[in-house]
């Protein structure tokens, strides 16, 4: 071994990076490590070294290269070394002089950390989390998006108390979260979770190191930040809505009173159950493999039956209220709408139906494009007086986006002589805007307005005033959970048309066509409505 070799190993057990500089502070040869992949070491070679450097680096770099002395070393200074693309690097460095070379100037150079970020925080700023799920339901929906996309559920140990210190943590703060941010799906996808956790969509090919960019801001502040992450992938070939759903059920455990352990566990896992759930549903809408029970809706003047609510229900334990929601929630809601649709239709077609009528639900969701009412209209086509047999109950489950849109499809089922209903009017913010902007022929008020009904003067002040609006528009009201006697007087009284509730019977497998007044009763428990 020679002994040049010998002397590089000794130099490089201590140094990433050996160059020379000439009397003019140029780089005229270079050896070792770039400060990062992108800018290796010869890319330094024939530029002047200042131009790696950073704000007061610059100054006390020139002044250690000023008062160097042949056969002296400096001191050890620590800078920070650029990276391109506003990155950095924290290095060690000792400027040697050896008068066989001088003027030249020998420097060994060795990287403390990972290259990070200088923390711009001129960034977009960090999201709620209900804005980090829509711009997740946006980077999911979107066709011709095929990036490979993983969550990351980041913790920052340390943040807290830092962001608590004064100015100097207020300021880390801000570059740690501009860090997080930046490092997301294009830089506008991260969201806060708590004081010390963050939640990002990330595209998996991407390497930054973030968590490093992290520890280094706090080291660059005099302070001590433990990030830590842990991702989820989300793999292709599902739907993207199933992953929508699963990152919800994840961020709202994060936001829960004590957060959730390991957020990304829980990502995997409801992802896991919603698939299972999904094809579970879908196998129950294609065999038709439920149940609808109609609740008798009566004119609260006569007592006489009016028409009756075809309500689902399931085989599986518990309400159908959560598995409309997950059916909402994974687009899949359409298809179970005109399935319920199907199973009324067939009832009113059976032997000894007489003239009853059905209302069915319709999501506002099955009603974002035209294919729900195209298909109830093919459906009834053949026999259209079964048509003036119907009533579609919009649920507010669900906002629906495009009222203009909305109001043509269902104008064009009245134009047919399908009935339109809002249901759970008052449920929703949107309840007003509905009955402003749809054309309908009823509203039926939210049950919870009628539940407290004789106590609270409030609700029977609002219910008066939505009857007489309805009254001016032609619009007929309906009142459901009515339980007690009294109750259906008091709405009888204030103006409004029908009532439902189980003073008139609850729903059953085969309509009752002769409706009693039952003694007054309280339910105990069960979910009268679809969801």
């Amino acid at each position: 071994m020679s002994m040049r070799a010998r002397l590089l190993g000794l130099t490089f057990a201590s140094a990433d990076l050996l160059i020379e500089l000439d009397d003019q502070g140029t780089v005229v040869f270079a050896l070792g490590s770039g400060p990062c992949p992108e800018l290796p070491c010869d890319s330094m070679v024939g530029r002047p070294f200042a131009e790696k450097l950073t704000g007061a680096d610059v100054a006390v770099f020139r002044a250690r290269l000023a008062e160097l002395a042949p056969g002296r070393r400096s001191p050890c200074m620590e800078l920070l070394v650029t990276c391109g693309d506003k990155r950095v690097r924290r290095a060690s460095l000792r400027l040697f002089q050896l008068p066989d070379v001088a003027p030249n100037v020998s420097c060994a150079i060795q990287y403390e950390g990972a290259p990070y970020s200088l923390g711009d925080t001129n960034v977009s700023p960090v999201l709620s989390p209900v804005a980090l799920l829509e711009r997740a339901h946006q980077v999911l929906m979107d066709p011709v998006d095929n990036r490979s996309l993983a969550v990351a559920f980041v913790d920052v140990e340390g943040l807290e108390a830092a962001a608590a210190s004064g100015e100097v943590g207020e300021r880390l703060a801000a570059r740690v979260e501009a860090a997080i941010q930046s490092a997301s799906l294009d830089g506008v996808s991260t969201g806060r979770l708590g004081p010390e956790r963050f939640a990002m969509l990330r595209d998996r090919i991407d390497q930054t190191d973030f968590l490093g960019e992290v520890r280094e801001l706090g080291l660059s502040e005099g302070l001590d930040l433990f990030p830590r992450a842990s991702e989820a992938a989300i793999e292709h070939g599902g739907e993207p809505l199933n992953a929508l759903r699963a990152l919800r059920f994840a961020v709202e455990g994060c936001l829960a009173d004590g957060g959730l352990e390991r957020p990304e566990v829980t990502f995997q896992a409801s992802l896991t159950r919603t698939l299972r759930e999904a094809d579970a549903f879908r196998s129950v809408v294609r065999t038709r493999d439920f149940d609808l029970h109609y609740q008798p809706i009566v004119s609260l003047s006569t007592g006489v039956g009016h028409h009756f609510e075809a309500l689902a229900r399931f085989k599986t334990s518990g309400g159908p209220a959560a598995v409309i929601h997950m059916a909402e929630e994974l687009a899949l809601i359409e298809s179970f709408d005109l399935a319920v649709a199907e199973k009324a239709l067939a009832r009113l077609r059976r032997p000894g139906a007489g003239l009853m009528k059905f209302a069915v639900n319709v999501s506002g969701a099955s009603l974002s494009d035209d294919r729900y009412v195209e298909a109830l209209l093919r459906m009834t086509a053949a026999r259209p007086e079964e048509r003036r047999r119907l009533v579609v109950e919009v649920t507010e489950s669900t906002a629906l986006a495009e009222l203009e849109a909305a109001n043509r499809r269902l104008g064009a089922l009245r134009s047919a002589g399908i009935k339109v209903c809002i249901d759970d009017f008052g449920a929703g913010a949107a309840s007003y805007d509905y009955l402003r902007g749809l054309s309908v022929d009823a509203v039926k008020i939210d049950g919870r307005f009628i539940q407290n009904l004789e106590s609270d003067p409030r609700s029977q002040t609002l219910i008066a005033h939505l009857v007489g609006m309805c009254a001016d528009l032609k619009v007929e009201t309906i009142a459901e959970m009515i339980e007690t006697q009294s109750v259906a007087d008091i709405l009888l009284n204030l103006g409004v048309d029908h009532g439902q509730g189980w003073l008139f019977g609850k729903a059953e497998p085969e309509p009752r066509t002769t409706v009693r007044v039952q003694e007054p009763v309280r339910r105990v428990g069960e979910v009268a409505g679809w969801g």
